[in-house]
């Protein structure tokens, strides 16, 4: 699963512009395998930047606890926090990984703020009365942001709250974006 975190990040987080867009996606050298806080890092950054929705089946991306997002009832799966602890149980016949034991993973300081503002962006939307709690990210800016007639979502939302938290997360994701991409030039997935 981080393998594919990884090849989703070195995908999306650099921006295309005119300077980088001929970049070449390659063959990685083997540099990236023992760098922990990178793999960490691209995990981090799609785990709040993808397009899940929950009507698709259980959304298993919720990277915190019922808890600690004062949900109303109980998360179809846990998976991403158990995942992330390094507790990961077998949920019914979802097998995904070989190893037996896996460890908790450590987050950059950058990745944890990534963590904090999603975080109270969940909170917010959790406080919502109709909020679905099993909820995406995706599911989150659809509630707030809603769709125009032509079935689009919208860019903004009139909740000002939303619009200063998902602000915050963007800001802080443009952060660990930049952190993250040095590393991929120097692991060879891009070529300049």
């Amino acid at each position: 699963m981080v393998e594919s975190c990884i090849y989703f990040t070195v995908r999306k987080a650099i921006e295309a512009t005119w300077l980088n867009d001929r970049d070449q996606f390659l063959y990685p050298n083997n540099g990236w395998q023992n760098d922990t806080e990178f793999q960490s890092d691209c995990l981090a950054y799609t785990l709040f930047n993808n397009g899940i929705k929950s009507q698709f089946g259980t959304n298993r991306w919720i990277p915190f606890t019922e808890h600690e997002v004062n949900a109303r009832e109980k998360f179809e799966s846990n998976f991403m926090v158990y995942f992330i602890l390094g507790k990961l149980k077998q949920e019914g016949n979802l097998i995904l990984f070989k190893e037996e034991r896996i460890k908790p993973l450590e987050f950059s300081s950058e990745a944890q703020e990534v963590f904090n503002a999603g975080l109270q962006l969940w909170k917010y939307y959790h406080k919502q009365p109709s909020c679905n709690v099993n909820a995406s990210l995706y599911d989150i800016r659809e509630y707030f942001q809603g769709r125009n007639e032509e079935g689009k979502m919208n860019n903004k939302s009139n909740d000002n709250t939303y619009m200063d938290l998902i602000t915050g997360l963007r800001d802080k994701l443009k952060v660990l974006s930049k952190k993250i991409e040095p590393k991929v030039y120097e692991y060879g997935f891009l070529k300049s």
